[in-house]
């Protein structure tokens, strides 16, 4: 699966990597916040060096919707259900800075961008109180949303119960964006690796980090890695993981002139494609949703195919293109993590739990990344900056962060048992099928794809997950804490920093 973005696309590959090297700045991650920070930085004066163990964009910004919004679906209400409302406005105003932010830079390179519309809507009458609380908290929050009826979207294809529109919000071709930063960062010297794995980082007695490649120091280190690598503070414990699914369509006929998401149900977020906010000189039309917890899923293909089936009912000449998934974290107090790593010496520095949402929220978090390394006083930055930098935890945050504990160790639970009702030898899997036997005590993930069977542990080794066969992208996803591998058990994101063991075969498997 391949995303729209990377359409035709060859991603900057940066400078060769020189162990034992120096830098004011080392930042891992090449995706949204790894590259706003590092040119934010660089910017600043500083020698900044980013370090990816795949490609620019690779993850979550290269397989994000594009859809820039103040919005941002029913997030707002979540949040103010939970907290005052002057956090609201913060978390608001934190968006604002950052939207406007990436817009400037699109502006200065050049990378075109649509305004439109933005619609949180309900898809059958049970969405219309969420609808009324978004748009409450939109307003308390100084956005000039307004509430729109059946009757004044009746011209859409699919059904809308209602609606809260806010405008002048984007569209743009987020890869793009990246390769931008990326240009940006190597044309004022600064150093981009990729294909280099961090595996390590230590603050004493000279702070650096590990890589499959040797050490490099630093004065400052950025973790923008999705889940944090480092298990300081146990980010991976107060946060929840989702997977979800998009399907780009070329279509015939007109195309939606705005976006939308849904507030009710299974997620439905519809975005249009233009050649002014999008690649190949084409429209399309992206239809995003049916997101679940990562590992946690009878079927990921089957949700992607339920994506297909809802837009040819809807747009019945609509012709699949491109499919793709993405991985985004929600933190359980709702609001992102970004600032100083504990036990990290004001040294580490890190961001996640973006929601969803990390198009506004990554270069927000960038601006905060960067005062703080500057140095700047509390007095000399803005007030988003300040409120959500303090802000407490309340009941409603503990209370997530137990329902989600529950869930994690139900799945730790099931997983083993379940390993232990299937012994080795299996059958071999079909093509693109895997599944989780037991040997001698130890599960195995046996798996096929394009004709080669492999077998590798199936314990996450993170913290000890079972690992669950994702069929859409042939992966092992442990439904723990988020961790995914390639069928050869090679570690493609999460908390988990090692690769999975090969294991031998049996004849039969």
């Amino acid at each position: 699966m391949k995303p729209l973005w990377k359409l035709d696309r060859t991603p900057p590959t940066g400078t060769p990597f020189d162990p034992g090297a120096r830098h004011d700045v080392v930042i891992v991650g090449a995706g949204l916040t790894g590259l706003t920070t590092a040119v934010m930085l660089s910017r600043a004066g500083l020698d900044v060096a980013v370090i990816e163990a795949g490609e620019v964009a690779q993850l979550a910004t290269g397989a994000n919707t594009g859809k820039l919004s103040l919005l941002q679906g029913k997030r707002l209400a979540e949040i103010r259900r939970h907290h005052p409302a002057p956090l609201v406005q913060a978390y608001v105003d934190a968006n604002r800075a950052g939207m406007d932010w990436l817009l400037a830079f699109a502006d200065q390179a050049g990378v075109s961008y649509e305004r439109r519309t933005d619609h949180s809507y309900a898809q059958d009458p049970s969405g219309l109180e969420t609808l009324n609380e978004v748009h409450a908290a939109a307003s308390d929050a100084g956005l000039p949303t307004r509430m729109l009826t059946r009757a004044q979207l009746s011209s859409l294809a699919f059904p809308v119960f209602g609606a809260v529109a806010l405008d002048e919000q984007v569209t743009i071709d987020p890869a793009l964006v990246a390769q931008a930063l990326a240009e940006e960062l190597l044309a004022a010297g600064g150093a981009l690796h990729t294909g280099v794995r961090v595996t390590a980082t230590h603050v004493l007695p000279d702070p650096r980090v590990e890589t499959t490649a040797g050490p490099m120091f630093a004065e400052h280190i950025v973790i923008a890695t999705g889940s944090p690598i480092l298990d300081r503070g146990l980010y991976f414990t107060k946060m929840r993981a989702f997977r979800s699914y998009c399907v780009s369509f070329s279509i015939a006929g007109d195309l939606p002139d705005s976006t939308f998401i849904s507030v009710d149900g299974a997620t439905r977020s519809i975005r249009p494609v233009s050649p002014a906010d999008g690649p190949g000189g084409a429209a399309r039309l992206v239809v995003g949703g049916n997101g679940h917890p990562v590992g946690r899923s009878d079927s990921e293909a089957a949700a992607i195919d339920g994506l297909v089936e809802w837009t040819r009912q809807y747009f019945p000449d609509a012709e699949e293109t491109h499919r793709w998934a993405a991985q985004d974290y929600e933190s359980h107090n709702q609001i992102p993590f970004v600032g100083a790593m504990p036990r990290g010496l004001g040294v580490v520095r890190f961001a996640t739990g973006y929601a969803k949402w990390g198009l506004s929220n990554a270069p927000a978090a960038a601006l905060r990344l960067t005062a703080e390394i500057l140095g700047a006083s509390w007095h000399d930055r803005p007030s988003w900056m300040v409120k959500i930098g303090t802000r407490l935890t309340v009941p409603a945050d503990l209370a997530r962060g137990a329902a989600e504990g529950a869930k994690v160790a139900a799945a730790a639970t099931s997983g083993w048992v379940d390993a232990e009702r299937r012994p080795v030898p299996v059958p071999k899997p079909a093509e693109g099928q895997g599944v989780v036997a037991n040997r001698g005590g130890r599960p195995v993930a046996i798996s096929t794809v394009d004709g080669v069977t492999r077998a590798v542990s199936a314990v996450c080794p993170h913290l000890g997950g079972i690992l669950a066969w994702n069929d859409a992208e042939c992966t092992w996803d442990c439904p723990l804490h988020a961790s995914r591998f390639t069928a050869d058990g090679t570690r493609i994101e999460g908390p988990a920093l090692q690769d999975l063991k090969p294991q031998p075969r049996t004849k039969e498997s």
